[in-house]
């Protein structure tokens, strides 16, 4: 077994000087698997669902009073989003000369934006068939052109990871997205169509070179419909992982895939754990499913249990160095 370390994602701060300085955090306290860090402080066009629009290919897209909406043209907000993604590849690429290490991108998933995103005349594009089908594919098309600039900018980087970001899918599977009204709940989507969707995605990031991971932090994620749609890591907050859960992440590391435990809080809590704890916490982990560690072929990567936003500058830099400290004991 290989032991890593690294963050979901998002960071605190909200402007240029803050992502420069949540880069070089990200640089010193995570070198061998280095993120792109995302820092949703600076608005709508740095939240999730904003970089996945940027992502997404042939889109237009502006902020409504409810949220994003899709447009005939690409809106004012559409425009920073993908100048805002520019710019942090830019400090990315400024920052990486020289790299040789792992590197990480995130991007929304197809179903966290069919549920986050409105049809141009209203309410979500999950309630849509062929509009959730057509996002999809556009996210897909993206992707393949974002991972090549991203090659492009950090040519060095032995390996390139693009991690789908599914907090929605949890409630798309099982009819919690409200409608727009707030009365209703839109249909739950069936397991066979949400792993299709999401294939597009992680076949494209595939098909381009990179390894498909797939981060659902919320209770009941059905990481079999993820592994089955092709993700090839699987990032989770262990306290939310069911019965089931804790099987399909043995059977992703005996077969040589790659499991990241989010086992370090996201906000500095009132005891805080040391990096043996956390470390031990692993090890206790393996000992429930009855794992080997010394004999599995797959990779354990150790990270807060969700993103950074919501910590102070502090507690997001050492929550990134309990989880090296941690993946360093581990190995």
């Amino acid at each position: 077994m290989t032991t890593a370390a690294t963050g979901i994602g998002s960071m605190p701060g909200d402007d240029a000087r803050a992502y420069d300085e949540a880069l070089r955090v990200v640089l010193g306290e995570v070198p061998d698997l280095v993120f792109l860090p995302e820092l949703p402080g600076r608005g709508a066009g740095a939240h999730l669902t904003g970089r996945g629009l940027a992502v997404a290919e042939g889109l237009g897209a502006d902020v409504q009073p409810a949220g994003w909406r899709l447009t005939d043209a690409v809106g004012a907000d559409l425009r920073r989003a993908r100048s805002l993604l520019a710019q942090d590849l830019d400090a990315l690429e400024e920052q990486t000369q020289g790299y040789a290490g792992t590197l990480k991108v995130q991007v929304a998933g197809p179903w966290t934006l069919a549920a986050t995103v409105e049809k141009p005349r209203g309410d979500k594009v999950l309630a849509d068939h062929g509009a959730r089908r057509d996002l999809a594919q556009a996210l897909a098309e993206g992707v393949r052109a974002h991972v090549a600039d991203v090659r492009r900018r950090v040519p060095g980087a032995a390996r390139l990871v693009v991690q789908v970001d599914e907090p929605a899918l949890v409630a798309v599977l099982g009819a919690g997205v409200p409608t727009a009204s707030g009365f209703g709940r839109h249909r739950a989507v069936h397991p066979p169509e949400a792993s299709a969707a999401l294939g597009w995605v992680l076949d494209a990031i595939a098909g381009a070179g990179a390894e498909p991971w797939v981060h659902a932090c919320a209770a009941g994620t059905p990481l079999d419909l993820l592994r089955g749609a092709g993700a090839s890591g699987l990032a989770v907050d262990l306290d939310q992982v069911t019965a089931a859960g804790h099987d399909h992440l043995a059977e992703a590391l005996e077969s040589g895939g790659t499991v990241a435990l989010g086992v370090v809080p996201t906000t500095e809590p009132g005891a805080v754990p040391s990096d043996g704890d956390v470390a031990e916490r692993v090890l206790r982990w393996f000992d429930m499913l009855g794992l080997d560690p010394g004999a599995l072929p797959g990779e354990v990567v150790v990270t807060p249990a969700c993103g950074l936003a919501g910590a102070t500058p502090g507690w997001a830099r050492r929550a990134l160095e309990t989880s090296r400290r941690a993946a360093g004991h581990l190995s």
